[in-house]
């Protein structure tokens, strides 16, 4: 899906166009079709993003990449709703963006080749990594507060976090589940573990 593809979009600026280095020329004249919310309309990509860099939260959110990534894009979707810092790809550079619905060109990714990368550089930023998934001894995550400055980390789809992962995380928590599966995907775990953390440390969105 492209942005010219949104379900909900307006047209041409109507009346005088408005002041403001944020807005873009083409989409006053033609209108604006992308995925945004009502606040950014009309306004450059460019803009929309230094606009959210001034409060982007203080959590970041990786995902393993090794075999498929069946849920990066949905990661992202959810990091961008969110307002992670960033999204970092584990492993291979190359996924399927579809699924992030264009939110990619908002969100900052970031890719680490290698586990050991990525670890190196959460140490350098002082940042510790916490594991989402139903691990053996992983603590349920609806008993804690997540750290405010922290990495979520989440493993891939089927295996979950690879065995060099886990090493990697300090603390690694489970999403308590009821019913006879015996996991969730990655993309509805990522949106869950990120709301669990705006609600802790995140004040209501600007209207």
């Amino acid at each position: 899906m492209t942005e010219d593809d949104a379900e909900i979009g307006v047209g041409p600026w109507p009346g005088p166009w408005p002041d403001g280095e944020q807005y873009d020329s083409e989409l006053l004249a033609t209108g604006d079709r992308r995925n945004v919310v009502d606040r950014y309309r009309y306004w450059r990509r460019e803009a929309v993003v230094a606009d959210l860099d001034l409060r982007r939260h203080e959590f970041h959110v990786a995902i393993e990449n090794w075999q498929h990534d069946l849920n990066i894009g949905t990661v992202v979707r959810n990091a961008n709703a969110f307002l992670a810092a960033e999204v970092h790809i584990v492993g291979l550079r190359r996924w399927n963006r579809r699924g992030a619905m264009v939110t990619d060109r908002y969100q900052h990714v970031r890719h680490h080749p290698t586990t050991e990368d990525f670890v190196a550089w959460a140490r350098a930023e002082g940042l510790p990594i916490v594991g989402i998934d139903n691990l053996p001894g992983s603590r349920p995550m609806e008993t804690v507060t997540l750290p405010r400055r922290c990495v979520l980390l989440f493993g891939q789809e089927g295996p979950g976090l690879s065995g060099a992962a886990r090493m990697s995380c300090d603390q690694v928590f489970s999403i308590a589940q009821y019913g006879s599966t015996r996991s969730i995907n990655a993309g509805v775990a990522s949106g869950i573990a990120m709301h669990a953390w705006i609600r802790a440390h995140a004040g209501p969105p600007p209207e």
